[in-house]
């Protein structure tokens, strides 16, 4: 059975979820696939990069001190995952036509790699990943052909006539206020949400196994986190 997972680009939860699930796949035998999916937790976010993350959450009234250590949390995570989160430099932005790449690349059967491609580009080189000219580089590295992403990405906008990438994405998010998924991470198995935020890499091993019953379990086995953090990001009002 396939699993799905509902992401977003801009989201370190979901970098580590999907380390998490890849060596679950591993530690399973390859048990089930995945189908990623499309969330956006900022929607009406720039196009353009602005303030570095730390500044933008000091801003909103946070305190730096937990700020920091929030983020040197996040980094000694991603470490563990193989993962070298830069996440107080990155700089957020719209990931809308990110997405709509990953979904490119699904046709051609490589939507992980291009989800890969994207969220190293952001979480560790710190690119921005709103910028076409980054997204065609990003959609070369994930095998697929620069000029055709360049084209494909050109086609969307509000002034477009015929957005069929974007409307993939949007057609993922309706789907996920149909479920009732308001953050990510989010894993669904069979039109249920099974887990959400950062479960143990155990957890989404039993999960892919279908060893035990996942809503329990999952919720037994999901790591000790502070609240905020176990959640995964959740989506800014609006």
């Amino acid at each position: 059975m396939t699993i799905e997972v509902w992401v977003d680009v801009i989201c370190p939860w979901c970098y580590l979820a999907k380390r998490r699930l890849e060596a679950a796949l591993r530690e399973s035998g390859g048990t089930g696939g995945v189908l990623w999916r499309s969330y956006e937790l900022v929607p009406e976010a720039p196009a353009v990069p602005g303030l570095t993350t730390v500044e933008t959450m000091i801003g909103f009234g946070e305190d730096g001190r937990e700020v920091t250590a929030r983020f040197a949390r996040i980094r000694r995570l991603g470490r563990q995952e193989g993962l070298t989160l830069n996440l107080p430099t990155a700089r957020p932005v719209n990931s809308f036509d990110a997405h709509r790449l990953i979904h490119l690349a699904g046709r051609y059967g490589r939507r992980g790699q291009a989800l890969e491609a994207v969220l190293r580009a952001y979480h560790t080189d710190n690119l921005d990943i709103a910028d076409h000219d980054v997204l065609a580089g990003l959609a070369e590295q994930a095998g697929l052909d620069p000029g055709e992403a360049r084209r494909a990405l050109a086609l969307g906008g509000p002034l477009a006539a015929e957005d069929h990438l974007g409307e993939l994405v949007r057609a993922d998010e309706r789907r996920a206020a149909e479920l009732g998924v308001r953050g990510v991470p989010a894993f669904v198995r069979g039109g249920e949400v099974v887990a959400a935020g950062l479960p143990s890499q155990q957890a989404l091993t039993a999960l892919l196994l279908d060893l035990h019953e996942v809503r329990g379990e999952v919720a037994g086995m999901a790591e000790s986190f502070p609240a905020a953090d176990a959640q995964g990001d959740v989506r800014s009002p609006r």
